[in-house]
């Protein structure tokens, strides 16, 4: 059985803690401005310690779990959100007793990128439900409709999203010339298609479990990332996977899918989801060349180009929800519910 967090109320408190990479101080002026949007909003916010953005961790691995730890066994705080990702969550491992962390009442642990290491095991191991979506340093941008940004899920807006019509071009925006930034700049056109168009029109259910590539996949093979115990404990109906690529070329990402798939990833998958990415081809090879090679021949129907990567805008993804997906002609949609 999934166990969802409380939906947030104003007044509750919202922790922030770098699992992974910190702010540098040329990005101070940015984390500032997102902390205030929070408060303004009426959520009491607090800072951690591990913050620090000079390096590429905010601190050593052992502060970092005890930090991610205490706030996730505080029964005041009711969602923690990490300034963004980064590259070493993975570290945090030895440090971690993930068990401990599903308390009676677990707060909303929000992220994307490096914080899926921690957000995948954390709901595969506890059946504690945890938020793929914006992180802190994205919350102030404006989401465009029909997705939806993290702060409406934690305080209870239906789950019923689709694919946005317009995406960010690849690059940074610009933090430091603009800290208050609350537009993306979505100008590239695109919308969900089917690797396999015979494999339309689709109506797929399951719970929903996934991440980002490059960092989930060290999980493949360990009792972190155990995708089949996952659904023999917690799903029954099967599984909705979504993966996404962020930086990796294709050749790279090829066999990472292989290694997500030997180690039974899509064995209760009844539909998989594939993120829009901007990360490169080898050559000639794609990275739906990539995904065309590791997973083409499973015979189940995989969606292209979802929002759910390094590509703004972002989906609101539940980690444990029971989830439908619908790709019908004009008609793309997915639908989450936390039961």
């Amino acid at each position: 059985m999934i166990r969802y967090p409380a939906l947030l109320q104003p007044g509750d408190r919202i922790g922030v803690t770098s699992p992974s990479s910190g702010v540098p101080a040329d990005l101070t002026p940015r984390f500032e401005f997102c902390v205030s949007y929070l408060r303004s909003r009426g959520y009491d916010v607090v800072v951690g310690s591990c913050m620090d953005g000079s390096g590429v961790v905010s601190a050593p691995a052992a502060d970092r779990a005890a930090e991610l730890t205490a706030m996730m066994t505080d029964p005041t705080i009711r969602a923690i959100i990490p300034p963004w990702g980064g590259e070493l969550a993975i570290e945090l491992f030895p440090h971690l007793d993930f068990s401990a962390l599903a308390t009676d009442s677990p707060p909303w642990l929000i992220g994307y990128s490096d914080l899926s290491t921690l957000l995948l095991p954390l709901t595969c191991l506890t059946g504690v439900a945890t938020l793929h979506g914006q992180n802190l340093m994205d919350t102030p941008l404006q989401v465009p409709s029909p997705l939806l940004p993290w702060l409406s899920v934690v305080t209870g807006a239906p789950l019923v999203q689709g694919p946005s019509t317009l995406h960010k071009p690849q690059g940074f925006l610009d933090w430091v010339g603009d800290p208050e930034l609350t537009e993306y700049p979505l100008t590239l056109p695109g919308t969900w298609s089917l690797l396999d168009p015979s494999t339309g029109p689709l109506g797929a259910r399951g719970r929903l479990i996934g991440g980002c590539i490059e960092t989930v996949s060290i999980l493949a093979g360990t009792p972190f990332g155990s995708l089949s115990s996952f659904a023999a404990a917690h799903a029954p109906e099967g599984l909705i996977v979504y993966l996404e690529a962020a930086e990796d070329n294709a050749l790279n990402i090829a066999r990472s899918l292989w290694r997500l798939r030997l180690a039974g990833w899509f064995d209760h998958a009844n539909a998989i989801l594939i993120g829009r990415t901007n990360a490169p081809a080898s050559g000639s090879f794609t990275q739906v060349d990539a995904v065309r090679s590791a997973l083409g021949d499973l015979g189940l129907p995989i969606v292209l180009d979802v929002d759910c990567g390094h590509v703004a805008p972002h989906l609101a993804l539940v980690n444990g929800a029971l989830t439908e997906v619908v790709v019908d002609g004009s008609l793309k949609e997915i639908r989450q519910t936390l039961a």
